[in-house]
């Protein structure tokens, strides 16, 4: 498809369930939460990436209706052995090419609504994903705190959707908002939440008290007598 047609339709068809897509890296050391490695060494960031990646499996596992759970990797790794969640790789790219690609391809496929979450928020509240997720709204965002998104959910897509988008600066979502508009796909925003990506962010989740399951393990492990964080 050409950058200059119009929105990409989904086939619909009634007997395929939409999807929630969980986009993660690899919890190689050095490569995950590398904001934190100079607090908890790459040992303890990835260790952390990992409850992270678990905690949210588990939360969109909970989210009602007939919906489907992925998880796409950027690289082939064992870690997260649930067997009932489905496993891909995502495709070479920048953030914009790899969400094109996963969103389209799923939709193509027939099902009504896909759905993209990062693995940054692990205290993310089921309501908001639900929110997200049944909006009437071509394209839903969950805006985050620092100018992102935590999740994107689609049942309209359009190559053009992420145009001009740097993932690298802090207008991500201005700029989401701003390209899917230029592609005439309407969109809708959901409630804010907080990623964790700095030690600030790290301190903020453990203040919270509503560490769930996986996070509370990494707690116990690496900071036992609070002297971590």
């Amino acid at each position: 498809m050409s950058p200059g047609s119009g929105p990409t339709l989904p086939v619909y068809n009634p007997g395929v369930r939409s999807v929630i897509i969980l986009f993660a890296k690899a919890p190689a050391p050095g490569r995950v939460k590398t904001r934190l490695c100079s607090s908890l060494g790459p040992e303890g960031a990835a260790a952390l990436h990992t409850a992270f990646v678990a905690d949210m499996i588990d939360l969109l596992a909970s989210i009602p209706g007939p919906v489907d759970v992925e998880l796409h990797t950027d690289k082939d790794t064992d870690a997260w052995r649930f067997p009932a969640i489905s496993r891909a790789l995502q495709c070479e790219g920048d953030l914009g090419a790899r969400m094109y690609h996963a969103l389209r391809r799923a939709l193509a496929g027939g099902r009504p609504r896909a759905m993209i979450v990062g693995s940054d928020a692990p205290t993310l509240p089921p309501q908001h994903i639900e929110r997200i997720f049944n909006a009437d709204a071509d394209v839903a965002l969950g805006p985050a705190e620092d100018g992102g998104y935590y999740a994107i959910a689609c049942r309209r897509v359009h190559p053009a959707m992420f145009r001009g988008v740097d993932w690298s600066g802090a207008r991500v979502l201005d700029q989401t908002l701003e390209a899917a508009g230029k592609c005439d796909l309407s969109v809708e925003v959901g409630a804010p939440w907080f990623d964790v990506d700095t030690p600030e962010d790290l301190r903020r989740l453990k203040r919270s008290g509503r560490l769930p399951a996986h996070t509370a393990g990494w707690f116990r492990r690496f900071d036992p007598g609070n002297e971590v964080i």
